[in-house]
């Protein structure tokens, strides 16, 4: 139970970072999500146990802060940890190539998401404007932020989920 307190100050300091700077981060009309980025690397960490907790609580947090519906915040993380988790048990050789497929997918998967949730609710805007100033852009800052975001995280499981040593 205490392991999964530590969500709490690491996703509000990531809400404030991604509303405060990394918002103002913009390539073209995209900018990345840092939420995304860093549910995917805590769902990527072996012997993590509370990555649906941080998807969910995630999920509440950005839906307080972003105008984009509840429901398609909370569905893409949930779907990227899903993914994440099946990736982690696939591809478990190669951590970094499963966090840049996860970013990748889940990228995709949240800007269509919105997409089509904004075009269903009457705004229309072009398919081939919002793929190239908006997901590209959005999906090269993620990756950017990948790296990084990764060596943190895989730092932070380090530091609350310890390996037991043998003796």
């Amino acid at each position: 139970m205490a392991r999964t307190l530590i969500a709490f100050p690491v996703l509000i300091l990531v809400v404030m970072l991604q509303s405060a700077v990394i918002s103002r981060i913009t390539l073209l009309a995209g900018y990345a999500d840092l939420m995304l980025v860093i549910l995917a690397a805590w769902a990527l960490q072996t012997d993590i146990t509370s990555s649906w907790q941080w998807a969910f609580l995630g999920g509440l947090l950005v839906s307080f802060v972003s105008r984009m519906p509840w429901f398609v915040v909370f569905m893409g993380y949930l779907a990227i940890v899903a993914l994440a988790h099946l990736l982690r048990s696939r591809v478990w050789q190669a951590p970094l190539l499963a966090m840049f497929g996860v970013v990748f997918l889940g990228t995709m998967f949240m800007n269509f998401v919105a997409y089509a949730v904004l075009q269903f609710s009457s705004r229309f805007l072009p398919l081939g404007d919002v793929f190239g100033l908006i997901v590209l852009p959005s999906l090269l800052l993620n990756l950017l932020v990948a790296i990084p975001a990764y060596a943190i995280m895989r730092d932070l499981a380090r530091w609350v989920y310890p390996a037991e040593e043998a003796e």
